[in-house]
Protein backbone atom coordinates (compact mmCIF):
# COMPACT_ATOMS: atom_id res chain seq x y z
CA UNK A 1 0.00 0.00 0.00
CA UNK A 2 1.08 3.66 -0.60
CA UNK A 3 0.22 6.78 1.00
CA UNK A 4 -2.18 7.65 -1.84
CA UNK A 5 -3.70 4.25 -1.83
CA UNK A 6 -4.22 4.61 2.21
CA UNK A 7 -5.36 8.38 1.90
CA UNK A 8 -8.17 6.80 -0.26
CA UNK A 9 -8.64 3.92 2.02
CA UNK A 10 -9.07 6.39 5.25
CA UNK A 11 -11.67 8.39 2.75
CA UNK A 12 -13.47 5.59 1.64
CA UNK A 13 -13.84 4.29 5.56
CA UNK A 14 -14.95 7.77 6.66
CA UNK A 15 -17.18 9.09 4.01
CA UNK A 16 -17.89 12.16 6.64
CA UNK A 17 -14.46 13.42 5.39
CA UNK A 18 -13.33 14.94 2.51
CA UNK A 19 -10.15 13.19 0.57
CA UNK A 20 -8.16 16.44 1.28
CA UNK A 21 -8.95 16.51 5.50
CA UNK A 22 -7.91 13.02 5.31
CA UNK A 23 -4.79 13.26 3.68
CA UNK A 24 -4.03 16.09 6.04
CA UNK A 25 -3.99 13.86 8.94
CA UNK A 26 -1.97 11.02 7.14
CA UNK A 27 0.67 13.82 6.75
CA UNK A 28 0.21 15.24 10.05
CA UNK A 29 0.75 11.93 11.37
CA UNK A 30 3.03 10.58 9.27
CA UNK A 31 5.39 14.04 9.92
CA UNK A 32 4.98 13.47 13.59
CA UNK A 33 6.49 10.41 13.37
CA UNK A 34 9.33 11.79 10.70
CA UNK A 35 9.88 14.55 13.50
CA UNK A 36 10.20 12.07 16.40
CA UNK A 37 12.78 9.73 14.95
CA UNK A 38 14.60 12.21 13.23
CA UNK A 39 15.00 13.76 17.10
CA UNK A 40 16.45 10.10 17.85
CA UNK A 41 12.83 8.87 20.16
CA UNK A 42 11.06 5.79 19.68
CA UNK A 43 7.93 5.75 18.09
CA UNK A 44 5.81 3.06 19.31
CA UNK A 45 2.71 2.13 17.84
CA UNK A 46 0.50 -0.46 20.03
CA UNK A 47 -0.43 -4.13 18.56
CA UNK A 48 1.90 -2.88 15.07
CA UNK A 49 5.58 -2.32 15.77
CA UNK A 50 8.24 0.12 17.28
CA UNK A 51 10.74 2.31 14.88
CA UNK A 52 13.82 3.34 16.29
CA UNK A 53 17.20 4.64 15.03
CA UNK A 54 19.94 2.52 15.18
CA UNK A 55 23.51 4.15 15.36
CA UNK A 56 25.59 2.34 12.65
CA UNK A 57 29.79 2.37 13.68
CA UNK A 58 32.18 3.32 10.84
CA UNK A 59 34.21 -0.02 9.66
CA UNK A 60 36.06 -1.18 6.92
CA UNK A 61 33.94 -2.35 3.98
CA UNK A 62 34.88 -4.13 0.88
CA UNK A 63 34.14 -3.19 -2.85
CA UNK A 64 32.48 -6.29 -3.79
CA UNK A 65 33.43 -5.72 -8.00
CA UNK A 66 37.19 -5.40 -6.84
CA UNK A 67 37.57 -6.61 -3.61
CA UNK A 68 39.60 -3.38 -2.75
CA UNK A 69 39.22 -2.04 1.00
CA UNK A 70 36.95 1.09 1.11
CA UNK A 71 36.06 3.00 5.08
CA UNK A 72 32.37 3.18 5.46
CA UNK A 73 31.35 6.10 7.63
CA UNK A 74 29.51 5.90 10.69
CA UNK A 75 25.32 6.22 9.65
CA UNK A 76 22.21 5.70 11.22
CA UNK A 77 19.41 3.25 10.10
CA UNK A 78 15.99 3.14 10.93
CA UNK A 79 14.93 -0.55 12.65
CA UNK A 80 11.31 -1.88 13.03
CA UNK A 81 10.00 -4.00 15.35
CA UNK A 82 6.63 -5.61 14.65
CA UNK A 83 4.11 -5.81 17.45
CA UNK A 84 2.74 -9.40 18.79
CA UNK A 85 -0.58 -9.21 16.80
CA UNK A 86 0.92 -8.36 13.77
CA UNK A 87 3.33 -11.24 14.29
CA UNK A 88 0.44 -13.39 14.49
CA UNK A 89 -1.52 -12.40 11.78
CA UNK A 90 1.97 -12.04 9.42
CA UNK A 91 2.44 -15.79 10.82
CA UNK A 92 -0.89 -16.87 11.24
CA UNK A 93 0.55 -18.79 13.78
CA UNK A 94 -1.87 -20.15 16.72
CA UNK A 95 1.06 -19.35 19.37
CA UNK A 96 1.56 -15.66 19.87
CA UNK A 97 5.42 -15.92 20.37
CA UNK A 98 5.96 -18.04 17.15
CA UNK A 99 8.67 -16.79 15.72
CA UNK A 100 10.36 -18.04 12.42
CA UNK A 101 13.83 -20.38 12.75
CA UNK A 102 16.55 -18.53 11.41
CA UNK A 103 19.38 -20.07 9.50
CA UNK A 104 22.34 -19.12 8.92
CA UNK A 105 22.69 -19.29 4.99
CA UNK A 106 26.50 -20.58 3.98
Amino acid sequence: MIRSELVLRLAALNPHLYEKDCEAVVTAILGRIEDALAAGDRVEIRGFGAFSVKDLRARQGRNPRTGESVAVKEKKALQFKPGKEIRQRLMNAETPDALPELRRVD
